[in-house]
């Protein structure tokens, strides 16, 4: 059974050794680390099965250019799971609690940089089909976003702009 619940400062530790061992390197803890002190805001999850803190999904506000009037946007990074626990569903728990905790805090969407494969059933869709584009260069493909609120981006073309901290680990 896994518990998915907001992360604590407790946890810390554990959010750094998750995201170190899933993505085999440091880049993403670091950025998680500089994420806490800097985005207060954050939406930060993590995924317990019995005792161990096995999984972690971190949403930061996303900045649009030019803004939209009414449009809210999180960017989901990173999304991590100890790979002994990988493909027994727990990412998707984690995104799923996610996007209900951006609804729940007024974010209007939420976009993503990762597999095209894995992102879709979940929602998303490419960002450009919709007039979103990354700061920085990325496969089209890989830049998805997830409308909470439909119909946001109608004949609108915008810079999606990540937290700064994020520049570190593109």
């Amino acid at each position: 059974m896994i518990l998915i619940r907001p992360e604590q400062p407790t946890d810390y530790t554990a959010v750094n050794h998750i995201n170190q061992v899933a993505f085999g390197r440091a880049d993403e803890a670091q950025l998680v680390a500089a994420l806490h002190r800097q985005a207060p805001s954050a939406i930060s999850l993590v995924a317990w099965w019995e005792n161990e803190a096995v999984g972690h999904i971190l949403f930061t506000p996303v900045s649009l250019e030019p803004p939209l009037p009414g449009v809210a946007a999180a960017g989901l990074a990173p999304l991590a799971v100890l790979p002994s626990r990988q493909r027994q569903g727990i990412g998707g728990q984690l995104i799923e609690a996610g996007l209900s905790a951006c609804r729940a805090q007024g974010y209007s969407t939420v976009i993503v940089l990762g597999h095209p494969e894995y992102y879709p059933r979940f929602g998303f869709a490419p960002a450009a089909n919709k007039g979103v584009y990354c700061e920085f260069t990325v496969p089209p493909e890989a830049f998805m976003l997830c409308e909470l609120t439909p119909k946001l981006f109608a004949s609108s073309r915008v810079v999606a702009r990540y937290h700064p901290a994020f520049a570190s680990v593109t």
